[in-house]
């Protein structure tokens, strides 16, 4: 079998989309039926088809900026999305253009940055952003309840903007949660108050960006700052004498990656490669040229740079194992589909979306700051 590191050697760009309406394209999920969703700046979700990138379908409903998009596990034909609106919405795939068949609320203060779906599609969770500058809440959902089947708030654990939350990818009450206060935490749903469901804070020393469960049986966690700093932990060696680190830099962007010295302006996210048993973290250049790396306790090795693509920052990507292709998306508004020995049939000049400057952006992304308060007590991540 062909390895990663040739598969991903051999990518060109197969397929390039550019939707109608000027957008950012935040985030990707994958149907593998044969969907690919998108949500926009623009407040809307657009279907694709994973192959041709032709736009099949689009939904609109949210009045907020939204925060992510994942399919069902068990029901692919539902798709949900979250938003700073107070929602998460589920949608019937099957029907593009209509309301959303099922609509997710909590409290009215609530603005949602970040939601998952458990891996056994039962459990919702949403993260707000800060209440009343001192709050922050996980808020639950049964999926299986009509009528939104509120479940509950955890309300402890954080105290700023919950920029992550990550369902375990096998285990359907285990949570990983990154923030703004700079804390990664991890719960067992299963233990029920927040107290005893608590298992683990690790401390990223920055505002969290994104979270990543990776590792051989997925016991590891990859925490991504707002700063470009970058942190992997082994929980399997939470009760050991061992180290929790695998490997941690407080700025990828002073890591060295190629042999003139040059580095990543920025880290677009990291995805587990089940198949290659490797975890695959992209960064890029503020031109729109791309790094595919891979992480381990050895720290990131450049695998590949993608170049002539996107002409800007790329918000989102995915690595579609079955059809062997990386999808990424951008603040270009562009859609690509990269395929080893991919060709495209026609090529125009890049187009910068910068240069428009009718473009009245929605997306919020969350400043690059230190957090502002002082940290809980954590555990320490280097000594335990």
């Amino acid at each position: 079998m062909e390895g990663l590191e040739e598969k991903l050697k051999g990518l060109s760009i197969a397929r390039r989309c550019r939707p109608e309406e000027p957008t950012y394209l935040l985030d990707v999920a994958l149907q593998p039926a044969g969907l690919l969703a998108l949500s926009c700046s623009n407040f809307t979700i657009h279907l694709h088809n994973k192959d041709t990138l032709n736009l099949v379908g689009e939904y609109r409903g949210h009045s907020g900026p939204l925060c992510g998009v994942v399919f069902s596990h068990a029901s692919p034909d539902l798709l949900y999305s979250g938003s700073a609106d107070g929602t998460v919405r589920g949608w019937d795939v099957r029907r593009p253009g209509t309301q959303a068949a099922q609509v997710f609320k909590s409290d009215p203060s609530h603005s949602y940055c970040s939601f998952d779906l458990s891996c056994g599609d039962t459990l919702l969770c949403g993260g707000t952003e800060q209440v009343n500058k001192e709050d922050s809440f996980l808020v639950f959902w049964d999926v299986r309840k009509p009528g939104g089947g509120l479940l509950g708030v955890y309300s402890e654990s954080h105290s700023d903007d919950i920029t992550q939350v990550r369902f375990h990818p096998r285990e359907n009450d285990r949570l990983a949660s990154g923030s703004t206060d700079g804390l990664v935490n991890v719960f067992d749903l299963s233990r029920g108050a927040e107290e005893e469901a608590l298992l683990l804070t690790c401390n990223s020393d920055s505002s969290a960006g994104s979270v990543c469960w990776s590792g051989a049986d997925y016991t590891q966690l990859l925490c991504l700052s707002l700063d470009e700093g970058l942190h992997l932990w082994d929980l399997g060696k939470l009760d050991t004498d061992e180290p929790l680190t695998v490997f941690s830099t407080s700025d990828a962007r002073g890591l060295p990656l190629m042999a003139d010295g040059g580095a990543v302006d920025y880290m677009v996210g990291g995805q587990w490669l089940e198949e290659a048993q490797k975890l695959l973290v992209v960064g890029g250049m503020n031109g729109g040229d791309l790094h595919l790396m891979e992480c381990d306790g050895g720290g990131l090795r450049l695998l590949r740079t993608l170049e002539g693509g996107h002409a800007s920052t790329v918000r989102c990507f995915l690595w579609d194992a079955a059809g062997e292709a990386l999808v990424t998306g951008g603040e270009d508004a562009q859609l690509l589909l990269w395929t080893p020995g991919g060709g495209e049939l026609t090529t125009g000049k890049r187009e910068s979306m910068k240069s428009k400057t009718a473009l009245r952006l929605k997306s919020r992304p969350h400043k690059k700051h230190s957090y502002r308060r002082g940290k809980k007590e954590t555990q320490n991540t280097e000594s335990h």
